[in-house]
């Protein structure tokens, strides 16, 4: 959280953030675009998560899992109910009789184009204020974080 006082010639809202309130902030703005872009397709974020999970691929239940954070139940719920909305399709795994994999139909594509380029505007638009240098730069620090905790 941000200091308790701002030096006198800054508004207490224009304290900068130290890094982790400012990670917090900042997943709380793209979980807020993800929310949004959801909600005009009556999707939860979750099941947005789980349409760019599946987008150009197909994936066991256990590994959705792991990358979406559930537990399996959660998961098979997850996947259940977009199958019931024509967005996924399940099918028995070429390499293990009991494993189930999940991909996207053709609505599902569409609106995983959809969704992805939506949310890509937006989320551009989190940093229009920032100069391309700037944009650069954080892209750089952003995947670094990301990729060091895959």
């Amino acid at each position: 959280m941000a200091p308790d006082h701002a030096p006198p010639d800054m508004a207490a809202d224009d304290v900068p953030l130290n890094t982790v309130d400012a990670l917090v902030q900042l997943s709380f703005l793209v979980n807020r675009v993800l929310a949004e872009v959801g909600a005009e397709k009556e999707m939860s974020v979750i099941q947005v998560r789980l349409l760019g999970v599946l987008r150009g691929r197909t994936a066991g239940m256990l590994e959705l899992a792991a990358v979406l954070g559930l537990d399996k139940s959660s998961m098979t719920g997850l996947v259940t109910r977009a199958e019931k909305r024509g967005l996924v399709q399940r099918s028995p795994s070429p390499h293990d009789g009991r494993a189930v994999l999940a991909s996207l139909t053709d609505k599902g594509k569409d609106l995983a184009d959809w969704g992805t380029a939506e949310v890509g505007r937006r989320i551009a638009a989190l940093t229009d204020g920032l100069t391309a240098s700037e944009r650069e730069r954080l892209t750089e620090l952003a995947s670094s974080v990301v990729l060091t905790h895959r």
